[in-house]
C-alpha cells in the first residue's frame, strides 16, 4: 500500500426535518453523495423526515452535511440532526432506500 493514500474515513448520520419529501430530497442527497464520491444512503422516514448515512473523508462529509442541511430548491429544512459515527465500510455506493 502506497503511503499517502490512508485517507481515514468517517460516518455522518443526519436526519433532516421540514418540507423534504415530495421535492426530490432523496435524488438531490444521492446526487451530491455521488459526486462527492460518498458511499452511504438516504431514505424518507415517516412523512417530514429524510434520514442519510455517508461514508468518506471528513471533509467531504462536511460538505456533504452543509448541502443536506440546505436541501434541493424546492425544499425547505426545518431542523437537521447530525451524529458523527465509527465507519463500517459496509457501502460499496450512494443509494436512495425505499421502503417497502
Amino acid at each position: 500500500m502506497a503511503e499517502g493514500n490512508n485517507i481515514e474515513v468517517e460516518r455522518i448520520h443526519i436526519w433532516v426535518k421540514g418540507r423534504v419529501q415530495g421535492v426530490g430530497f432523496r435524488a438531490f442527497a444521492q446526487q451530491v453523495g455521488v459526486q462527492l464520491n460518498l458511499t452511504g444512503w438516504v431514505r424518507n422516514v415517516g412523512y417530514d423526515t429524510v434520514e442519510t448515512v455517508a461514508e468518506g473523508p471528513h471533509e467531504k462529509l462536511e460538505r456533504f452535511a452543509e448541502s443536506v442541511k440546505t436541501g434541493p430548491r424546492a425544499g425547505n429544512v426545518e431542523e437537521a440532526k447530525i451524529e458523527w459515527e465509527t465507519a463500517l465500510g459496509e457501502y460499496n455506493s450512494f443509494n436512495v432506500k425505499y421502503n417497502i
